[in-house]
């Protein structure tokens, strides 16, 4: 097989790395010496590297950073010996992973998809992403990243991963630039410039490959994590500790997907506003638990299984006039994952009325009336998404299994940081404890009024008195 040629000397890509990263770099490849002594010299094996990574990757992901490290070819020596990784190929090849372009990438990633290098077969491709999934899903299980994240609260991640994977793979494309579909898809073949675009266009990519290399070859006992990770999965709030009641309709692998496709002054913590299962089904409770309450994730269960929903980029207000700003998308999770955002056809981001006898009522997003691309009705419990073929606003498919839907589940989260006032005290009132009626009164135009009804703050000043 032929290896990749690195560019650049050994001391160029080590100068990459700032002291304290490069004293880590030294820290790692020592722990891996210390277990060969006597053939340090000549680099490590697979069972040494198998051997210090222990449990924190499974073994399929080892073998590929393996082989990718050994199809370093140094320009200014001869690489290793058959079977080891030397020092400077071990060092080149965290240079490319951590701190390289697409382009110094693409032949370290081609020999881990399939180690005899030239072309590769988009299945190889797709086995490849969907162990790089599990294995970025695995390291934050086992390193105990979860950021509040219960796995008894989720679903399980098997079926997430796969589609994860999916989603990644499906934007390939051909060496004449076209997206194959299924089968054809599948059997096509890539070279090295169909994988630098890839991975050039999929930087989810190269984020869940740094976070393979930098915390899965981490000695165990080692101390806080580091922040490569820390942008995969948002804090989780919102959620009591022992809510068994409550079991999200999102898995680990679609909350990564869709935090990463966010605006990243967004992707910190979740927040859970509303779940059908925790505060019943009824339309007003939606309304009393979403409104006002900044940027947020709506997320339904049709009664086919389909899970999808929107973002919604601002604060939510009840009134008959579009709102909104072209940060909204629309996005599947089940049984395909996928976001659609704005097409720049027309303004119709979101939509939430109630009580109107002249206008729709319901919550809807992107399309036009009685004709949105995903709309939950006010007689809760019925919706649609209608796209023939796609949603004007959005781009996106008929997003339930059928046109006209029932849905049985329904959450929303919160995104980003709560809002309030700039000193963080949001002023009190006696319908914050009841967020129905909060809604209730806005339905019927009456939110002026209730703003009077604020209680004094601790120190005794009304902070809303004229």
């Amino acid at each position: 097989m032929g290896n990749v040629e690195s560019n650049g000397s050994y001391q160029q890509h080590l100068s990459r790395f700032p002291p304290n990263e490069q004293a880590d770099i030294e820290v790692v490849f020592g722990s891996l010496s210390k277990m060969e002594v006597a053939a340090a010299a000549k680099g490590v094996t697979l069972e040494t590297i198998k051997g210090h990574v222990k449990g924190a990757l499974p073994e399929s992901m080892v073998v590929r950073l393996f082989d990718g490290m050994t199809s370093v070819q140094l320009s200014e020596k001869s690489p290793g010996s058959s079977g080891r990784v030397t020092k400077e190929q071990f060092v080149v090849f965290m240079s490319a992973i951590l701190k390289g372009n697409a382009e110094e990438k693409k032949g370290i990633v081609m020999r881990m998809i399939c180690k005899a290098g030239g072309t590769v077969k988009g299945s190889q491709i797709l086995e490849f992403a969907e162990d790089l999934v599990n294995s970025v899903i695995h390291l934050l299980i086992y390193r105990k990243e979860l950021k509040g994240w219960n796995l008894k609260n989720m679903q399980n991640s098997t079926a997430g991963v796969k589609a994860l994977a999916s989603q990644l793979t499906s934007e390939l494309k051909t060496a004449d630039g076209r997206r194959l579909e299924g089968f054809a898809a599948l059997d096509a073949c890539y070279d090295e410039g169909g994988l630098e675009d890839w991975l050039f266009r999929v930087p989810q990519v190269s984020s869940f490959l740094g976070v393979i290399v930098q915390q899965g070859l981490l000695p165990p006992d080692q101390g806080p994590s580091s922040p490569s990770s820390s942008h995969l999965l948002p804090a989780c709030k919102g959620l009591r500790p022992g809510s068994s009641r409550f079991v999200s309709l999102l898995d680990v692998p679609s909350v990564a997907f869709l935090n990463s496709c966010l605006p990243s002054g967004l992707r910190r913590e979740w927040r859970l506003l509303f779940s059908s299962q925790l505060h019943g089904e009824s339309f007003s409770q939606l309304c009393g638990h979403i409104v006002h309450k900044g940027p947020c994730l709506l997320v339904l269960r049709d009664a086919h299984g389909y899970v999808f929903g929107g973002f919604a980029s601002c604060s939510w207000e009840v009134k008959p006039q579009f709102q909104g700003n072209n940060e909204c998308f629309l996005f599947s999770v089940s049984p395909t994952l996928g976001v659609f955002t704005y097409t720049g056809y027309n303004d119709h981001y979101m939509y939430l009325n109630h009580g109107q006898q002249t206008m729709p009522n319901g919550l809807g997003m992107g399309g036009q009336h009685e004709y949105f691309g995903l709309w939950v009705d006010s007689n809760y419990g019925k919706g649609h998404s209608k796209a023939k073929p796609r949603c004007t606003t959005y781009n996106s498919p008929q997003l339930s299994a059928k046109e006209n839907f029932t849905f049985n589940a329904m959450e929303v989260w919160a995104v980003g940081e709560p809002p309030g006032d700039p000193d963080g005290k949001d002023p009190k009132s006696i319908l914050d404890a009841d967020p129905e009626a909060q809604a209730l009164l806005e339905m019927i135009g009456k939110s002026r009024q209730s703003e009077g009804l604020r209680v004094p703050d601790e120190d005794g000043d009304n902070n809303n008195s004229e």
